[in-house]
């Protein structure tokens, strides 16, 4: 028996499962639900877009950071290749004394002052070119990257152009696809038109209407009256009529000769 109501069950749930879907399906076939859900997913891919462009924005601003970073890196690798010639130029100014002498060239303090400078400068070089290498390769990245991306998005900013284009379509398409099923199903009989039907409940209210009225009529007894009225209205017409008819000579009979007229009702003479 369980089993039984298991089946039961679960067959209740197909039902009602099946229902949702046809009802969700026919909802999100209606036009206006249609072009909601356009306007939805338009206004989505817009603020991607919207967001897709401040990241571009973020990259691009980060590429000019780079770029300034280069200049003064490069400054600073000009300066130190001056500073490094300089201190070579001292150096041999003060080995210029000494005759070609190393051992006292070496020895003397200015010389080895301008030998701590020229390698000092000469490492700080070395790792400033070292940051310029970076930098350029970084920057030949990045520039790469935001070209990329540019393309991208103004890919997508047609295909937001093409959706909007879609939307308008994609609702006609839908509008004129149920009125061709309306029209389709009124002519096979799977459908009702209930302009008819509506026009047929008006016209049914229209004769109760006058049946009620005619009931009225009759049992306040407006019907007797007026009927006599008309059959007065006939006689008066129909006796005038007779009288013009007999003045003008359309018939024999004068108007003085009526049954009540003076021979009738004369005494004979005694």
């Amino acid at each position: 028996m369980f089993r039984a109501i298991g089946k039961y069950l679960r067959a209740i749930g197909y039902l009602l499962t099946f229902r949702i879907d046809k009802a969700s399906e026919s909802l999100r076939m209606n036009p206006g639900v249609v072009s909601a859900n356009y306007d939805r997913i338009i206004t989505e891919k817009r603020s991607r877009i919207n967001q897709y462009k401040d990241a571009i924005s973020a990259m691009i601003a980060q590429e000019e950071t780079k770029k300034e970073k280069l200049k003064v890196v490069t400054e600073e690798i000009e300066r130190l290749e001056k500073l490094k010639a300089g201190a070579a130029a001292k150096a041999r100014q003060v080995a210029s004394k000494y005759n070609g002498d190393p051992e006292a060239t070496r020895n003397d303090p200015e010389y080895q002052k301008c030998q701590a400078a020229f390698t000092d400068f000469s490492s700080t070089l070395s790792e400033k070119q070292a940051r310029v290498a970076e930098l350029e390769s970084d920057l030949e990245q990045l520039v790469e990257n935001v070209n990329r991306h540019k393309l991208q998005i103004q890919t997508q900013m047609r295909e937001l152009e093409k959706l909007g284009e879609e939307k308008h379509d994609a609702v006609a398409s839908m509008l004129s696809a149920q009125e061709e099923k309306q029209i389709a199903d009124l002519m096979t009989g799977l459908a009702e038109d209930r302009t008819s039907e509506e026009l047929r409940e008006l016209r049914d209210l229209r004769n109760k209407a006058s049946a009620n009225a005619r009931v009225s009529r009759e049992l306040a007894g407006l019907d007797t009256k007026q009927a006599e009225a008309e059959f007065m209205d006939f006689a008066v017409n129909s006796q005038a009529n007779d009288e013009f008819d007999a003045l003008i000579g359309l018939t024999n009979k004068s108007p003085e000769s009526d049954g009540d007229g003076p021979e009738k009702t004369r005494i004979p003479e005694s």
